[in-house]
């Protein structure tokens, strides 16, 4: 029987000023929860964009039938999952053997450069991002434990895990907590004060989309803080010392060893490679950005969110991701994370399974009336340049929609006690 262990739940922040708040948030008998989206009903008229009200014990059933989907997959998992994986593998494993054979002849060169570009994407989207989430664990397979995988990316894999794993999934999405807002360089909420800095937002942005798997391998040393003096240096060294060790043999084998292997075609295939790492990371941007900043997805406080249940846990994750549409191929190119949302909640669940769960998490969403948020690639992307853009100029310059809200409807201490 397979075993899956919960993810890392809903934290407890750290501070006595914040549980002070929080508690005094509770008292008033309405505490605000995470706010979702601006358009939460696709038949509700703009003026009537109210705030959706749910009781917390709405909240809890919500998280109880979450916790009965999941239950009822990992019970499921077996062979039909062991021959998905099989398979993304074994295709991987071809595109990059057709895309590195390609390179040697010239004319083939750009069906060489998106063979291998396609396997880069398979690799760290369908495979390596998934499988260092544990989703595979249950196998009892070395080649995909979670532990000791390590993926076609200059990013060292225990790093990733930390900043995405636990850093990412457990606080997603809350101011000053989730790193993964703006990655450290770029304005991505509102709520992040704006410093002429940001002027460069979408020089940044593309810079990141450019070089992607670089800046995920940067993300740890917390860039921001190394700047302003306040990150110790020792630690940057010891993480420099995993980049060395992790980046030097992807270097060598991308741009020195297979473009010797091609003899007088050393600089095209040196190209070739470059391009195939170029689509790769655009690719993964892309799909990431489309899942955490388009329109409707929210970004919390740690008020708003400290001794959240593990029912609150899930609601976050609801409405701070994103999901994109598409055909059964763009699903695993983005290595079904255009099922943000359902990775959010289940983040260990094999992402294979994503699709059949959106329709079940989707329904919850419509029972409680709570927004659900997806929509076309080209949709998703689009608002996110165009939140890049924003958020680049100071807040007396533009005028930023505020999304309508989702509060939870918390008994006051004397109603809980009176219950109880």
């Amino acid at each position: 029987m397979a075993v899956i262990n919960f993810p890392v739940s809903a934290p407890t922040l750290p501070g006595r000023e914040l549980r002070r708040k929080a508690a005094s948030a509770a008292k008033s008998g309405l505490s605000k929860a995470p706010i979702a989206g601006r358009v939460f009903r696709e038949d509700a008229p703009q003026a009537a964009k109210e705030p959706v009200r749910i009781t917390s014990e709405q909240v809890e059933e919500f998280g109880k039938a979450l916790d009965e989907l999941r239950a009822r997959v990992v019970a499921d998992l077996g062979d039909r999952d062991r021959e998905y994986i099989y398979n993304v593998i074994k295709a991987q494993r071809a595109l990059e053997v057709a895309g590195r054979g390609l390179m040697y002849v010239l004319p083939a060169w750009p069906i060489a450069v998106l063979s291998l570009g396609l396997a880069k994407i398979l690799d760290n989207m369908e495979i390596g991002h998934n499988v260092m989430h544990g989703q595979y664990d249950w196998m009892r397979e070395k080649g995909l434990n979670s532990r000791v995988f390590d993926w076609d990316n200059v990013c060292p894999a225990d790093q990733w895990r930390h900043s995405h794993n636990y850093m990412h999934h457990t606080f997603t999405n809350i101011l000053d907590m989730d790193r993964d807002i703006g990655y450290g360089i770029l304005r991505m909420d509102k709520d992040q004060k704006w410093h002429p800095y940001f002027l460069g937002n979408p020089v940044y942005a593309f810079l990141l989309m450019t070089f992607f798997e670089w800046g995920v391998m940067l993300h740890d040393m917390h860039a921001e803080e190394v700047v302003q003096g306040k990150r110790d240096m020792r630690e940057v060294a010891k993480l420099a010392k995993g980049w060395v060790r992790k980046a030097t043999p992807q270097v060598l084998k991308d741009y020195v060893i297979f473009p010797a292997l091609t003899g007088p075609l050393f600089p095209t295939t040196l190209v070739g490679n470059a391009a195939a790492n170029l689509i790769r990371n655009v690719w993964t941007y892309s799909i990431i950005f489309c899942g955490h900043f388009p329109n409707g997805v929210q970004v919390f406080t740690q008020e708003e969110t400290a001794n959240e249940t593990r029912a609150e846990w899930y609601l976050r994750q609801m409405l701070g991701s994103a999901n994109i549409e598409g055909g059964n191929l763009f699903h695993i190119l983005s290595g079904n994370l255009s099922h943000q949302i359902e990775h959010h909640i289940f983040p260990d669940i094999p992402a294979f399974r994503y699709p059949e769960m959106s329709v079940e998490v989707e329904a919850l969403a419509k029972k409680y009336d709570l927004p659900y948020n997806k929509g076309s690639f080209l949709g998703q992307i689009s608002s996110v340049w165009v939140k890049i853009f924003k958020l680049a100029l100071p807040d007396s310059l533009v005028r930023h929609d505020e999304p309508a809200g989702v509060l939870i409807e918390r008994k006051t201490e004397v109603e809980a006690t009176t219950a109880a």
